[in-house]
């Protein structure tokens, strides 16, 4: 059940720096979320956060306790993907809700074991596609369906960062590097905008000279859809940062940035360009995080399923798995075909003012 005043109660399950600098500060801006536990490896980093937010902490061998403790309804999971499964099972399994980060799971299977999980349980299972409510986003998205831009037929992106090399994610393989943590923003991206599933996939990837980066750290994929449609993007580590796409239609061409990140001055904007005339718009800066929580909450407060749900997380992850296995081998994977799904709907677009970040607690911690 809610907290007396009807808002769901969260606890944080991993206190990294998504954690610290997004998520815990965007529970404030909305009015049907609460904060109420934090569970983390680290007690010094625990009991400070605890002291900030005026939330219960617990140590990662507590967790079954706290999914006992009546103290909570759903739990934002946030650890090295990894370890997703470690700590959404439990808590599905207790009847918790789980709004769970990307990419979900470092494979398949994991994915299965969590969408069954949820179905049999009834709790409901939510990945954290921010952008499914940023209203910038979401205009976008229903602009390409409505047809303004005749049938989409090519789309292109980039998204890189120079990763510093003490970051846990440079030293951890392929599961850390750029294809699961930033592929699936274009990816999902493009998903959306052809409201269809790709079929073939190719990718071809680097190792910066001079990064000592345990896996490929600039990859480019790209993806056929079918009716022949096509799709490019690149992610990097070792690159200045940069986030972009462009779709271009059989009428016209859209093309954003920023598109994909968060936080101060990020304001969703594209420039929309048909036949003669070419417009730019510009987004207003919406907390992203306090936006995903208040839609999450709404869906558990009136029992609806959530649109990113468990499906929606493992389509993306069954395109990852075959990037590896793409980079791997050198030759292009063949993927099933599936039917297209419905996606994010204007309905699911929340605005909520961009919340004041703390100091950050010890986010370069290896485990988190």
């Amino acid at each position: 059940m809610p907290s007396e005043d009807g808002k769901i109660r969260y606890g944080v399950v991993g206190g990294g720096s998504i954690s610290q600098g997004a998520f815990m500060p965007g529970v404030g801006q909305t009015r049907n979320s609460t904060l109420t536990a934090l569970v983390t490896g680290d007690p010094d980093k625990a009991d400070r956060l605890a002291t900030l937010y005026g939330i219960k902490a617990y140590r990662y061998e507590d967790y079954d306790r706290l999914l006992k403790s009546g103290e909570i309804d759903a739990v934002y999971v946030a650890t090295p993907n990894f370890r997703h499964l470690e700590f959404v099972l439990p808590a599905l399994e207790a009847g918790i809700h789980v709004l769970l980060e990307k990419p979900m799971a470092t494979n398949e299977t994991d994915c299965h074991t969590m969408i069954e999980a949820a179905n049999r349980t009834g709790s409901k299972l939510m990945i954290a596609y921010r952008l499914h409510s940023e209203p910038g986003t979401l205009e976008i998205i229903e602009r390409v369906r409505a047809g303004e831009f005749g049938e989409p037929r090519l789309f292109t992106s980039t998204f890189t960062q120079t990763v510093k090399l003490s970051n846990h994610r440079t030293q951890h393989g392929f599961s850390a590097g750029p294809v699961p943590d930033m592929g699936p923003y274009p990816l999902n991206m493009v998903r959306q905008l052809f409201a269809a599933e790709p079929i073939e996939v190719s990718a071809v990837g680097v190792k910066t000279p001079g990064r000592d980066i345990g896996t490929w750290d600039t990859v480019t994929v790209s993806l056929r859809f079918p009716d022949e449609r096509l799709a490019q993007f690149t992610v990097s580590y070792s690159l200045p940062d940069s986030e972009r796409f462009q779709l271009i239609g059989s009428e016209g061409e859209v093309e954003a940035s920023p598109c994909f990140g968060y936080g101060e001055g990020v304001g969703i904007a594209y420039r929309a360009h048909l036949q003669e005339e070419s417009r730019r718009v510009t987004h207003p800066v919406v907390d992203q995080f306090a936006g995903e929580t208040a839609y999450f909450s709404d869906c558990i407060l009136n029992n609806e399923v959530p649109e990113a749900d468990g499906q929606e997380g493992w389509r993306d992850v069954r395109v990852v798995a075959a990037i590896e296995r793409a980079l791997q081998t050198g030759h292009p994977q063949v993927l099933e075909p599936l039917p297209a799904r419905r996606g994010p709907q204007p309905g699911q677009a929340r605005q909520f003012p961009l919340a004041k970040v703390p100091e950050m607690i010890d986010t370069e911690m290896p485990t988190e």
